[in-house]
């Protein structure tokens, strides 16, 4: 909502989820080679798309837009017919969605009240909410056609570990930058799944048979979705935070063990035995461990110091938002 909620991952634009729909994916199905790793059964992600939806469904519950009053916007609730699911005014959320007063009140992500209020649990449950229901629909169709597959590859536990720490480190950056607004939305931990593909990409490198391709595909679908976020009202420190944290996990929680050490039991017995990893898997992860420990480990310190991010770097405010004459960035920085 401008100048108050930030909505993440560019709902609004829904380019961007045709764009996750048809290619997020590609790179970890159609490059790479046949495995024999056992698929999984995909549960989780499911689950955590209907978790959203009831979420929401609870929140415009909540809100009863009939019941409030809009001196400070023309027009009435959107779809009225819904009684107390309806929408409130365009004029005050576009996105066809609850007030900021809602939002705020259910745990969206506000900089006072987690530094001076001390409710980090706000960290935690702005990630379950949504600004409105375009954002709820964009953010779930990348959710199912991302996350979907990389559950079937990896199993259940790996991912949701991805899925969670990678919204709660958006959150972070977020709130480092990002200090008189309400933000919301599963974003960052969307990007954090983007960000898992490309490590995983990259530590599992030799499996894949079009390597250029799928590296090619992965770069492009990311910079396309980090440049919508520098429109203003979209929250790019999330999708940073997100893809960083993600990022750094893939290295740790993804890599795949040597083809050959899949099949030694058909191995002779006087074959030489080789480690699970390649030794370059191994060095990737005790960097990405380090340096993501290091990372969240700093950023809490300075978040609950009270510390503003673009006090430190000045120039970090154009990645969330790049002012033009079509509009100002007074509302993300």
């Amino acid at each position: 909502m401008p100048g108050e909620d930030i909505e993440r991952g560019a709902a609004a634009n829904k380019n961007r989820a045709n764009d996750n729909v048809n290619n997020s994916y590609a790179p970890s199905s159609a490059y790479l080679i046949e495995d024999m790793e056992t698929q999984w059964t995909s549960w989780l992600v499911p689950m955590f798309v209907v978790a959203n939806v009831a979420v929401f469904i609870v929140v415009m519950f909540i809100n009863n837009c009939p019941k409030h009053d809009h001196p400070a916007y023309e027009g009435k609730c959107v779809a009225r017919f819904l009684g107390r699911f309806s929408f409130e005014p365009l004029k005050a959320n576009p996105l066809f969605g609850p007030s900021s007063r809602t939002l705020e009140k259910l745990g969206g992500l506000e900089w006072t009240k987690v530094v001076h209020k001390h409710q980090g649990w706000r960290l935690i449950t702005c990630i379950w909410l949504h600004a409105g229901i375009i954002h709820l629909l964009t953010n779930m169709l990348c959710l199912v056609f991302i996350g979907v597959r990389l559950e079937q590859q990896f199993g259940f536990v790996r991912i949701g570990i991805i899925y969670l720490l990678s919204g709660f480190g958006g959150c972070v950056l977020s709130s480092l930058f990002i200090q008189n607004s309400i933000s919301v939305g599963a974003s960052g931990a969307l990007f954090g799944l983007l960000g898992a593909m490309l490590s995983e990409l990259v530590t599992n490198w030799s499996l894949y048979t079009n390597k250029a391709a799928a590296l090619l595909t992965l770069v492009v679908i990311i910079a396309i979705n980090l440049a919508i976020g520098i429109l203003p009202h979209v929250d790019n420190f999330a999708h940073i935070g997100g893809f960083l944290t993600g990022f750094f996990l893939g290295f740790v929680l993804l890599p795949r063990p040597r083809f050959g050490w899949l099949h030694g039991s058909n191995l002779p017995a006087t074959a030489p035995v080789k480690s699970k990893y390649k030794t370059y898997q191994y060095v990737l992860w005790v960097i990405s461990l380090v340096l993501l420990t290091t990372g969240i480990t700093v950023a809490l310190v300075m978040l609950f110091r009270g510390e503003n991010g673009n006090d430190h770097c000045h120039w970090c405010h154009y990645m969330s938002c790049v002012p033009t004459s079509r509009w100002s960035c007074d509302g993300n920085a």
